[in-house]
């Protein structure tokens, strides 16, 4: 049988129905001969798997292909409607949910004031309570919810999703977030660190063409989302990225809540701005206050912008060499502040950088904004459920 145009057959493998999945998860429409002439595999297999995955709700028919003569065969696609995942992104003193379908798109959302501080007990109790709720919100019910993704603000050990050691969370420690909400929902749940999920949701949602994108959060801390090779790098304990805890070079020996001194985050944060800015008689609490003083036309708050984001420039530059991104997308609520934070980061990362490596790097604010978390948490937990093994079990 003679392949459609742009269409390369597999040698023959006991492919799976959750490998059959993978091959649909593009949105296009295909035929059981196609499918068949892609995985080698005999037609009555591919029916029966197309079966299966059609009672669970993952493909659906899609209508009927051209015929070169009699009846015109059926096509089959991905269902992302299917099911839906709960995305949840927590920050210091926020929270953020979304309840999206399979393929990231939000069908309801909600944002609301809470205190990471207060303790797993109350928080995880406020995502439960919250989260079904939006379920609701969005038309479907418990049945229909696959997963849940949660971004936190402190280190994760991605392996068992426990916080390590976060800084501002105390009496999260080693605590069981995964364990916690699967009792309470009956789904897997996911869980990263909030600039990780915000790296892959606006990778996802703006850069999926980049195999090689650094996303920097600066806010209240520094931290950085690593993609390499099309993929979230964690680490060997999760650590990648805590771009925040570099030393400045030649920086100001100022302490940090790590214990050591003149680390980024120390000297160039929303909050490091803002205690400057306090010093020299400004109003300014929080990061928040920083943004809008820039945008009120403060000069003061503008310089020392600029001055934070060269000092943030100085240590990208060492990342560039390291891990020669196509892109720096600039997120977090100091990216808020327009050009001033990205001028002076570009002007350390390109002075500095070897011209090999900054060639065709752009360095670029996130178009995501406040959205990149909670895509990045629906994209997580989606793809922990239509992975080829989660599926083959799902449908054992």
């Amino acid at each position: 049988m003679a392949l459609p145009e742009g269409m390369v057959q597999a040698a023959p493998h006991s492919t799976g129905a959750g490998d059959l999945l993978q091959l649909l998860r593009d949105g296009r429409p295909r035929t059981r001969s196609e499918l068949v002439a892609i995985t080698g595999q005999s037609r009555s297999t591919i029916a029966s798997r197309i079966d299966r995955l059609t009672a669970a709700g993952l493909i659906a028919p899609a209508g009927e292909s051209s015929s070169t003569g009699g009846r015109p065969p059926a096509t089959f696609a991905f269902n992302p409607g299917g099911h839906v995942v709960l995305a949840v992104d927590l920050g210091a003193t926020h929270a953020s949910l979304a309840v999206t379908d399979l393929a990231g798109t939000i069908l309801a959302q909600e944002e609301g004031p809470l205190a990471v501080a207060e303790g797993p007990e109350r928080v995880l109790g406020w995502v439960v309570s919250h989260g079904l709720s939006l379920v609701q919100s969005a038309g479907r019910g418990a049945i229909d919810l696959a997963s849940v993704g949660i971004g936190l603000p402190g280190p994760v050990e991605y392996s068992s999703g426990r916080p390590i050691n976060p800084p501002i969370m105390p009496a999260w420690n080693d605590v069981d977030v995964p364990g916690i909400l699967t009792r309470s929902l009956g789904v897997p749940v996911l869980v990263d660190n909030d600039v990780n999920i915000m790296a892959l949701g606006e990778h996802r949602t703006a850069w999926s063409h980049v195999s090689d994108l650094l996303l920097v959060k600066v806010a209240t801390g520094i931290g950085a989302g690593i993609i390499s090779d099309g993929a979230l790098r964690r680490g060997a304990q999760g650590a990648a990225g805590d771009l925040g805890h570099i030393a400045v070079p030649g920086g100001a020996e100022t302490p940090c809540t790590c214990g050591n001194v003149g680390c980024l985050e120390a000297i160039a944060s929303g909050q490091a701005i803002a205690d400057s800015l306090r010093a020299q008689g400004l109003q300014a609490r929080t990061s928040s206050d920083v943004v809008a003083l820039v945008r009120s036309g403060n000069i003061v708050a503008s310089q020392a912008v600029r001055e934070a984001g060269r000092h943030i420039g100085s240590v990208l530059a060492g990342c560039v060499s390291l891990l020669n991104p196509s892109v720096i997308v600039i997120g977090g609520i100091l990216a808020d502040v327009g050009e001033h934070l990205l001028a002076g980061i570009r002007e350390v990362v390109y002075r500095r950088s070897l011209p090999l490596a900054t060639e065709h790097l752009r360095i670029v604010a996130a178009t995501t904004g406040a959205m990149a978390g909670v895509l990045g948490a629906s994209a997580m937990a989606a793809d922990a459920v239509l992975s080829p093994a989660a599926v083959d079990l799902a449908l054992s």
